[in-house]
């Protein structure tokens, strides 16, 4: 079973940050520069939050606030989850799941090693399986 480190390593460990001043438009600008859809959010050099689209969505647009004048730190989400290198993706996706996010910081030793999205974890999970049914369909013409 792969491991938050195997994900990390296919992937790179490159992790798109902003401060909680920086505006909504200046983050957005980031994300769509880079193709993500979410960006850890760091004060002092330590994670505090997440800014999502879906934040943007639902605490800019519909509250009918203007992006160039509300900050991320005002609207990001503060509660952060965080998993470890050495947890395996099944308990990424049912920590996922079960708390509905679509981002997880990997810290090791109090740092930030990179981020697992959701997408990770379905090609992960999904490459493990493939390989299952690989090693069965040889198993069952050699056996």
């Amino acid at each position: 079973m792969k491991t938050v480190r195997d994900v990390l390593k296919r992937k790179g460990s490159e992790v798109s940050s902003v401060g909680p001043d920086t505006t909504v438009y200046e983050a957005l600008k980031q994300m769509a520069d880079k193709n993500i859809g979410a960006l850890v959010v760091v004060d002092g050099g330590r994670p505090v939050g997440m800014f999502t689209e879906r934040d943007y969505a639902r605490q800019v647009i519909l509250k009918g606030k203007s992006s160039r004048d509300t900050r991320v730190g005002d609207i990001m989400v503060g509660h952060v989850l965080f998993v470890a290198p050495q947890q395996n993706i099944e308990e990424c996706m049912a920590l996922m799941t079960d708390k509905r996010v679509r981002h997880l910081p990997v810290l090791e030793h109090d740092r930030m090693i990179g981020i697992l999205s959701i997408g990770d974890v379905v090609k992960a999970v999904i490459d493990d399986r493939e390989f299952l049914i690989e090693q069965l369909a040889t198993y069952i013409q050699h056996g």
